[in-house]
């Protein structure tokens, strides 16, 4: 396969991770040059691989671990996997890992997420940047011996460990649970994880499959949801959940096939992670419902609100010895986790309060849904910057209204509804999330600010 041009990287090498089209983007050959560079930036003697279920996923993983052999250092092969069992595996082996994953994107993208030992996140300003700049400049050759590759079964590990972590989930009540893996790696984990748990599983789409044969599996999109919706109804499950491609994030439905806010469940697995450990901080992204942070104080912890973002939660965990942080987006963090990200760990937090009292999920969860939010609204703007500053000039001299700059801009007005607007860093986009106290005050709010973001 012949190398592509180096001027491509600048377009396939992401925030957070690298991601393109294979094999227009990224093909083998650079996979084993970013293995080889990514040895070189972090000085790795050994590295542990995982790939998802993608057709490209397998040959990618391989050169990479080619690359980073012909460095030096050995690498463990943990085969096909979801991506908190790549973290799983450099958080317990102790050394730097690679998922290829493209999570939710289509079939013919693929990529690579990289992390330090113990998980910690690589991203641009983490060594991210420095191995796409040796890539570009080409990677020196190794003088030394070539390190070893081999293969090493986790799942099993993974799942025990992800258990250890949610106590009480192996002796709650019986309960029904539809699971739709998106045809993604949630299939290979999930009935390992829940094999002797009190849970009658109905799986949906669990066929590993990287052409995506039944719908995205990107849960965030409510289209993608339809399915277990009605599944749910119809075997009359106690709760559905929904796992994305690379399975490290999870969604939920209750027993009538609602979608459950991310926010709800940050504020109910933080009132648990706070249980474990009374007083810890939580992190909350500046999306998230003012539930969450509310909660978190009623409970006796200290809110910390970040950027959106995984490397601002992540950091920010670091830094303050958080015990949880959840984002709005279904990604959910745990401290005893390697502060890395895991659908599964939600999951089975949400099994665990479920299955240790009597009430149904959506009874449950009422106490930690208190506000009225509008969903994230995306909006095609010519102007970001002008658009942005003409809505904070029309908020900004209210009576009661504050306003600041963590991430785009955020405005609380008096009777406690706000709102957040945010730019797209990839995409001529405004991203808009509004919350009130009722529907009526939300949806006021939300007309308003549209019509400055979309002016006639």
């Amino acid at each position: 396969m012949p190398d592509l041009p180096r001027r491509n990287l600048a377009a396939i090498v992401k925030a957070y991770d690298i991601r393109g089209v294979v094999p227009d983007e990224l093909n083998e050959s650079l996979a084993r040059d970013f293995g080889a560079a990514f040895v070189r930036v972090v000085g790795a003697t050994a590295v542990v691989t995982a790939y998802d279920m993608r057709d490209t996923s397998p040959g990618l993983a391989r050169a990479f671990a080619d690359g980073a052999r012909s460095q030096g250092a050995d690498v463990i092969e943990a085969g096909l996997g979801s991506t908190d069992l790549l973290y799983f595996a450099s958080g317990s082996l102790d050394m730097p890992g690679a998922m290829f994953t493209a999570s939710h994107n289509p079939a013919k993208y693929n990529g690579i997420k990289l992390c330090r030992a113990g998980a910690a996140p690589v991203g641009q300003d983490s060594g991210l940047a420095d191995v796409r700049a040796l890539v570009e400049a080409g990677v020196p050759s190794y003088d030394g011996q070539p390190g070893s590759i081999s293969r090493q079964d986790l799942l099993g590990d993974y799942a025990a460990y992800m258990k250890k972590l949610v106590p009480g989930i192996e002796s709650i009540r019986r309960l029904s649970a539809v699971v739709d893996a998106g045809n993604g790696m949630g299939g290979l984990t999930v009935p390992v994880v829940f094999d002797e748990l009190p849970v009658d599983l109905t799986q949906l789409y669990f066929e590993l499959d990287g052409s995506f044969p039944n719908h995205e599996a990107n849960p965030i999109e409510p289209a993608n949801l339809r399915d277990l919706q009605r599944k749910v109804v119809e075997v009359g499950a106690d709760i559905g959940l929904a796992f994305d491609g690379d399975a490290d994030r999870c969604f939920v439905v209750d027993e009538r096939g609602e979608i459950v806010s991310p926010s709800v469940l940050t504020a109910l697995i933080a009132t648990r992670e706070l249980a474990k450990d009374p007083g810890s901080a939580v992190i909350h992204n500046l999306i998230t419902s003012h539930a969450v942070p509310e909660i978190v104080r009623e409970r006796g912890g200290t809110p910390v609100r970040t950027r959106v973002g995984h490397s601002f939660i992540k950091a920010t965990m670091a830094e303050t010895g958080a015990v949880f942080g959840g984002e709005h987006s279904g990604h959910f963090y745990f401290r005893d986790f390697w502060r890395a990200d895991s659908g599964m760990l939600a999951a089975l937090h949400t099994l665990a309060a479920l299955g240790s009292q009597q009430r149904p999920l959506s009874q449950l969860l009422a106490e930690y849904s208190r506000y009225v939010a509008s969903g994230e609204i995306n909006s095609e703007v010519d102007d970001q910057k002008a658009r942005m500053a003409a809505i904070e000039s029309s908020f900004a001299g209210r009576d009661g209204a504050s306003v600041d700059h963590l991430d785009g801009l955020t405005v609380e007005l008096a009777d406690g509804s706000w709102f957040n607007v945010r730019p797209s860093n990839t995409e001529p986009l405004l991203r808009l999330n509004v919350e009130g106290p009722d529907d009526a005050s939300m949806s006021a709010l939300r007309d308003e600010v549209l019509a400055l973001i979309r002016p006639a």
